[in-house]
């Protein structure tokens, strides 16, 4: 049994946890801008807010994306 054979079964999995390193910087990215944001301008607090979430469900979005790809394309 060659060494490809066995790895052929993760590969997906493995792929998944490097894709889900840029979602995961990115949502961390936006809710420590959002913070600082809040923290200088605590009067556009709904409108930063809003922001962070939209971006946050777009972020997070990439992630549930790149979990079932693997699913659909995979062997």
């Amino acid at each position: 049994m060659s060494l490809l054979a066995e790895l052929t079964g993760s590969i997906g999995s493995l792929g998944y946890g490097l894709a889900a390193i840029g979602p995961g910087i990115g949502i961390g990215i936006i809710f420590g801008q959002g913070v600082q944001a809040i923290a200088r301008q605590p009067e556009a607090y709904g409108i930063i807010r809003q922001n962070m979430l939209l971006g946050f469900a777009l972020a997070e979005a990439l992630a549930l994306i790149g979990f079932v790809v693997p699913f659909v394309f995979g062997p």
